[in-house]
């Protein structure tokens, strides 16, 4: 199930953030998604903030788990597995 995540992330990061001329292959799973090829910044962190909220239901409210959750796309995905409300366990 992350690998289909993955790649719906992919496609979400650069949508939300209007990368144009980025392709879903371009954003590696585990490349670092702030401050690495992207150019992804604290801005662009708010608005995938909002993104993942209104998209999975799973907040992200303290800088400390953003850090550790927008690592990589990986990283992004498996926080929305572990804490999408409803979910299996």
């Amino acid at each position: 199930m992350e690998d289909g995540l993955l790649g719906e992330l992919r496609g979400k990061i650069i949508e939300t953030l209007n990368l144009m001329d980025v392709a879903p292959e371009d954003v590696g799973a585990d490349e670092p998604l702030v401050g690495g090829h992207l150019g992804i910044d604290s801005i662009d962190v708010l608005e995938l903030v909002m993104m993942v909220e209104k998209d999975y239901g799973v907040r992200i409210d303290n800088k400390e788990v953003g850090a550790k959750v927008f690592a990589s796309v990986r990283s992004l995905a498996r926080h929305i597995l572990e804490n999408t409300p409803g979910r299996l366990n």
